[in-house]
């Protein structure tokens, strides 16, 4: 699973729709520029869930919003959710069919802002230096291509994505990262990787520097990168339930792959944009948060990037957590605002503009809108409505190879990327399928409706699949990964004793275990 970037543009919520609400700020005296100097005194925190409030008392309409939300259901575009925090209540949160918010979402590279959070808690605490050379974390491995570039490579330079490391992504993907996740030591593979810049120099989007920083964490403080955010970010912000996978040596996956629900990844940028603070407790200083939303170099995409977070240049300052297939969390100070998305893949501007069109009347210069009962009604409508799953389609019978296959397992040659793959049809209307991907610890173990509708996986993995059988002899699953990040189709031809399977263009034989 590679992690691109999602493609940004500052004519985003944090350009559109608040380059409107300034002219109400402006005209009220409260607009705020960068930096901002201090966070607004809270009234209560979302600890134990987040209180809701109209979005007229927010300063958008309601009626509009609904609009905005068919819209783009009519559209396809392929948004999964939509939630948007200000003074600290959620005015609006939407849920797309297949996703409905009740399961975790891949976050993608937003998870990059995550490790680097967690290491400027660690570095708060004392347990490590941002300015410590890289390889002094792993003292007891020798390594390669140990120049005196490599040397001078520090945390700080991890965080920045200016380590200097032959590390590059294309406008397809990351072959670096797919290099590592191929490799049987992904902490080996990216101390190994040859410097070609100076650091600090240079920027680079670099995934297997982020799964280094993931590495120096659990070293320098003992304790898994997931346990170490358990306790001292998740559960002081009252996030229950992640998913955060590990390479084959322990290391949670620093770039990528961790799962959230959407409300918990408001709650952080909720942190953020009250400078570290939560409930009286600073979580994270404020030093650290104001550094880290400085820009520290600017990226291949024309952007500034700070310590793993994206900032905007321009004249309201904003910055944002971003991962492919729209995973953003973007956070407003001077209008006290946090706006969360996830998806598919998707352009931006394609719900900006909607959400752009939903903000009120702001010439009056007024801080909120009249209530709107019709219009309240008609949006909880459309959310219903785009939550929805579509009715059920007839399940034809089974073919006769179905009978013959189910609960076999079918084996591929050896030093295969898949090296067995199972199908078991037990239920009418649903079938379970069982993959075991070489470079993963465990099989997966999935589920897929046979009747048009999506099922969850049954073992924490963040998948939706569906399937049918396309002929007598083939079968089709349509795989959607986190869901959205990877959407595969699975094209398996049964003869005989073998099964040809084809996914994303590569072909793969298993033969029938006996």
């Amino acid at each position: 699973m590679s992690n691109t970037l999602s493609s940004k543009s500052w004519l985003s919520p944090a350009r559109i729709i608040f380059a409107v609400l300034s002219v109400s700020l402006v005209a009220a005296g409260v607009f705020t520029f960068w930096p901002r100097a201090s966070a607004p005194t809270r009234d209560y925190w979302p600890t134990n869930g987040w209180e809701t409030a109209s979005p007229e008392s927010r300063g958008f309409d309601s009626a509009k919003l609904a609009i905005a939300i068919n819209t783009m259901k009519t559209n396809g575009t392929a948004i999964h959710s939509l939630t948007i925090v200000r003074h600290g209540t959620i005015f609006l949160d939407a849920y797309f069919y297949p996703y409905d918010g009740t399961t975790l979402h891949d976050v993608a590279s937003v998870t990059k802002s995550i490790t680097t959070t967690l290491i400027g808690i660690a570095a708060d605490k004392g347990l490590l230096d941002l300015d410590a050379p890289m390889i002094s974390f792993f003292p007891e491995r020798t390594i390669a291509n140990l120049d005196e570039w490599k040397k001078q490579i520090t945390v700080r330079h991890l965080v920045t994505m200016s380590s200097g490391l032959d590390c590059y992504r294309t406008s397809e993907g990351e072959p670096t990262l797919q290099q590592m996740k191929a490799s049987d030591d992904w902490v080996q593979f990216t101390l190994d990787l040859k410097p070609i810049h100076q650091p600090g120099t240079v920027w680079d989007y670099c995934s297997p520097g982020s799964h280094m920083l993931s590495a120096i964490l659990t070293q320098a403080t003992g304790m898994s990168t997931l346990e170490f955010a358990q306790e001292n970010l998740f559960d002081p912000l009252g996030i229950e339930e992640v998913y955060w996978p590990a390479d084959a040596t322990g290391f949670n996956h620093g770039w990528g792959d961790l799962a959230m629900y959407p409300r918990d990844m408001a709650k952080v940028g909720y942190l953020w944009l009250n400078n570290g603070m939560w409930e009286g407790q600073q979580i994270i200083s404020r030093k650290w948060v104001e550094n880290a939303v400085k820009p520290r170099l600017v990226a291949d995409n024309g952007e500034a990037y700070g310590y793993g977070w994206w900032v905007n240049l321009d004249e309201i300052f904003a910055y944002m957590a971003s991962g492919r297939g729209g995973q953003e969390i973007q956070v407003v100070p001077a209008f006290d605002v946090v706006i969360v998305k996830t998806g598919a893949g998707f352009d931006p501007s394609q719900v900006d503009q909607f959400i752009e069109a939903s903000v009120g009347d702001v010439e009056s210069g007024a801080p909120a809108l009249p209530e709107n009962v019709e219009g309240q009604a008609l949006l909880q409508e459309a959310i219903a409505g785009v939550a929805q799953a579509p009715e059920t389609e007839p399940v034809p019978p089974l073919p006769d190879i179905a009978r013959e296959i189910s609960g076999k397992r079918f084996v591929g040659e050896p030093n295969t990327l898949l090296e067995y793959i199972a199908l078991t049809f037990d239920e009418p209307n649903q079938m379970q399928f069982e993959l075991k991907v070489a470079y993963e610890p465990e099989p997966r173990l999935d589920m897929a409706g046979l009747d048009g509708l999506y099922r969850d996986s049954v073992n924490g993995r963040i998948v939706k699949a569906r399937a049918e059988w396309v002929d007598e002899q083939t079968f089709i699953i349509e795989y959607n990964e986190g869901p959205g990040l990877d959407l595969m189709f699975l094209w398996m031809r049964f003869e005989e004793d073998q099964v040809r399977l084809e996914i994303a263009g590569q072909n793969w034989v298993g033969t029938m275990e006996q």
